[in-house]
């Protein structure tokens, strides 16, 4: 499910419940496309990971953000970084 290179960079800029749009995403994850926002978010969708929530307005608003069982990857995710840190 985390498999990739964007994934877990996506997911680290979702942390902490705020809802972003998807050009503040493409704009905080430098090198990046479109295509593969677009993919990555939409796979992440699929796997119940994060929730996709579109407001009808012209222009169209789409606010991306982690469901409760994303949001429980955190703890896991802090462990691992503090774990490379540690890299003697």
């Amino acid at each position: 499910m985390l498999e990739g290179r964007w994934k877990l960079v996506i997911l680290f800029h979702l942390f902490g419940g705020s809802l972003l749009r998807f050009s503040d995403l493409e704009r905080a994850i430098p090198g990046i496309s479109q295509k593969m926002l677009i993919q990555q978010l939409r796979q992440m969708e699929a796997d119940g990971i994060v929730t996709r929530l579109v407001h009808h307005q012209v222009p169209p608003k789409v606010e991306y953000g982690l469901t409760e069982w994303g949001q429980s990857l955190c703890p896991a995710l802090d462990a691992l970084l503090t774990w490379a840190e540690a890299k003697p």
